[in-house]
């Protein structure tokens, strides 16, 4: 009668523990897993089949690996009353649904107050195939431009876009050939904002430069003597395409059979990857920093691209790092995403994005951040946003010159795999996990105290709101439903977060004392921000932060 009935499907003995505790009856499932029964009165449909991989349901951390036991931790009932109550009240719906996806529901079952913790469609978001086309309409709809948050990427199966990725490819070894040439010269990278000296504290210097080539001898047969200046021309016409682009019309490819591109990468690669040496004459000095700082004031990326050219190849729907490859020559990366043949990466399936070489790093190692939120509404658009987060590291030292996925994938499911390096600075945490609170400090010390809370914070919730807004007309909307989302961003040198992708279903399963703690307690507050405030608006949301409400 009070419609306390609540069903939890995977690994969230938390949820369970803080429905009972407030009073509510679990409907318990009759198998977890493959299948879930859905009873209605004397009707036995079985509804749940296993999770299609094609990124229907969004990409999801969460699911139970049906040959693990669910955790039970918090769900001790020595003296069955649990199961007593579950068998008394197995013929009802659930009034609160907490699933780890959206088919293990039966929305023809669903009736109009009961809430459920997912929303139809939101692979428009939460896959990297669909974040990256959504986010090409952004311009559309949002006076916002992807660029100035979003790695740029393109879907290889999509004839057009593989092209512009092509494009892109040679424009940035262009650009790229010019940074080399330069730094050869004695002249500092070009970046689009500089780190302040106060912020170069102790550890920057280890932290911030990349590590040195592999050789700096001029090895091979020399270079033709042309290639800067076929880049410096490559350049001087894209910079006059940028500056007369529309939304409305393709951007013209700038000297697209101009010059032998073919030749002109693979000197390329001899440079930035070989250590082949470079000559600038005075005049090509002063050509490659104007046109440099030009390009900069065009090209919102032009700072974190950084030189070496490296883009980062993803299945389109996959999560937990599955089949990511970082790569630096453009035949390998056409090559790859056309001779895969896994049925969860079919050919077309394939994104590839920039990699963010000039990124922040914390005693000399790549780190990114799990950042939550809840949409509790899509009409009006409300989003709430958690004020804890945490970092996940890798398990190697960063370098550019080695592309291990030890050394440039966060994920904790990637990382659980590598044993830390004996070359890993040991201020690194040993579980590799540190709290939005430990990097706060870590910034302080840097001399970027501010940087968190005027950089960082806003930055993240621009690119999620951004994000949300692009794919807002493609989600199923259903009142009385709810999302709890995480979104992953990498760090720029200049604090400039970078959003990655976002995830539905964020793991709940704690990896260290930090998620332990932050896990339970974003859980805590889902469920006073969903189900007490619709009874108490003035209770306590915890962490959590209203954000944006149409």
């Amino acid at each position: 009668q009070e419609k306390k009935i609540f069903t939890v499907q995977g690994p969230y003995p938390i949820i369970r523990h803080l429905l009972r505790a407030r009073g509510w009856v679990e409907r318990k499932l009759p198998s977890v897993g493959r299948q879930l029964e859905q009873h209605r009165g004397d009707q036995n449909k079985q509804q749940l089949k296993m999770r299609p991989r094609n990124g229907s349901g969004g990409q999801g951390e969460a699911l139970l690996n049906p040959h693990e036991k669910e955790e039970e931790q918090c769900d001790e009932d020595p003296n069955g009353i649990h199961d007593l109550m579950s068998y008394l009240v197995r013929d009802r719906l659930p009034n609160f649904i907490w699933t780890n996806f959206l088919g293990a529901t039966d929305h023809e079952l669903l009736q109009q107050d009961h809430v459920v913790n997912h929303y139809a469609r939101v692979d428009a978001f939460t896959t990297k195939e669909g974040l990256c086309l959504s986010l090409q309409n952004l311009p559309w709809i949002e006076q916002a431009d992807p660029n100035t948050f979003f790695p740029r990427c393109y879907r290889l199966g999509t004839t057009d876009e593989r092209e512009a990725f092509i494009e892109d490819f040679r424009l940035t070894a262009a650009r790229s050939l010019l940074k080399l040439a330069l730094e050869e010269a004695g002249d500092r990278p070009v970046r689009t904002k500089q780190v302040p000296n106060s912020a170069k504290g102790a550890g920057w210097h280890r932290s911030h430069v990349s590590h040195p080539k592999h050789s700096t001898a001029r090895v091979g047969s020399p270079l033709y003597p042309e290639l800067v200046e076929e880049a410096l021309e490559v350049c001087k016409q894209h910079l006059g395409v940028l500056r007369h682009q529309d939304i409305d019309r393709g951007t013209p490819s700038p000297c697209r059979t101009c010059i032998n591109w073919d030749r002109f990468l693979q000197e390329y690669y001899r440079v930035a990857h070989e250590g082949a040496g470079l000559v600038l004459t005075t005049q090509q000095r002063k050509q490659c920093q104007n046109l440099l700082r030009r390009l900069a004031e065009q090209l919102p990326q032009l700072g974190m691209e950084g030189k070496l050219n490296v883009w980062i190849l993803k299945p389109g729907a996959e999560s937990q790092g599955r089949g990511i490859i970082c790569m630096t020559r453009l035949e390998e990366v056409l090559q790859l995403a056309r001779g895969f043949t896994a049925p969860s990466v079919q050919v077309g399936r394939w994104v590839v994005q920039k990699y963010v070489e000039r990124l922040l790093t914390i005693f000399g190692t790549k780190f990114d951040i799990r950042q939550w939120f809840v949409v509790t509404d899509w009409k009006p658009l409300t989003v709430w946003f958690y004020q804890d987060c945490y970092l996940r590291f890798c398990s190697w030292p960063f370098s550019l010159y080695h592309l291990e996925r030890a050394r440039h994938l966060c994920n904790v499911s990637v990382q659980k795999w590598y044993k830390t390096s004996p070359d890993q600075d040991p201020r690194v945490p040993p579980d590799k996990i540190w709290s939005n609170k430990q990097f706060q400090e870590y910034l302080a010390q840097l001399g970027q105290a501010d940087a968190w809370h005027q950089v960082l914070v806003p930055g993240m919730k621009a690119a999620i709101l951004n994000a949300l807004r692009s794919a807002q007309d493609q989600v199923g909307f259903r009142k009385g439903s709810f999302e709890l989302y995480g979104a992953d961003f990498l760090v720029g040198e200049d604090c400039q977060p970078w959003l990655l992708e976002i995830n539905s279903c964020p793991t709940m399963r704690p990896s260290s004392a930090v998620t332990r703690r932050l896990c339970a307690n974003v859980q805590r507050d889902t469920l006073r921000l969903v189900l007490d405030r619709k009874n108490n608006p003035t209770c306590s949301i915890g962490a959590f932060e209203l954000i944006y409400k149409e």
